[in-house]
């Protein structure tokens, strides 16, 4: 790749960056790395906690909704029919920058479940 085609593309990743409110290249690693060792954290502790293995995993789609929803949560019961289609709306208004944001979480909720069934079978017993 000649250096003129790859200035084009950082700016054009650039522009798309500021589109979703994430200034910069650093600030996405940034983002990246927080959402994934945040949610391996929380995800560690409840499943040391609750000794369950897949507990974080399995509420992180949960999260991931309350997170990118504008629709409060009892509007899910009053009236599913208009929630879950503002719902479908907001996901499938996300940006590629947004998505890679929040599976980076769910990769850090896979991971954590996966250490503490590491932990387990080497006969650590408290998780």
């Amino acid at each position: 790749m000649d250096g003129t085609l790859l200035n084009r593309r950082i700016r054009n990743l650039e522009v798309n960056l500021q589109v979703t409110g994430i200034g910069s290249v650093p600030q996405l690693i940034i983002s990246i790395m927080l959402f994934l060792l945040l949610f391996f954290g929380i995800g560690f502790l409840l499943n040391m906690i609750l000794r369950s293995t897949w507990v974080m995993t399995i509420f992180y789609p949960i999260i991931v909704i309350l997170i990118i929803d504008n629709v409060g949560f009892f509007d899910y019961f009053l009236s599913p029919v208009s929630s879950f289609r503002a719902l479908g709306g907001d996901i499938a208004g996300l940006q590629l920058i947004d998505a890679t944001i929040l599976i980076s979480g769910l990769i850090g909720s896979i991971l954590a479940a996966a250490a503490i069934k590491m932990l387990r079978n080497r006969g650590y017993q408290m998780f």
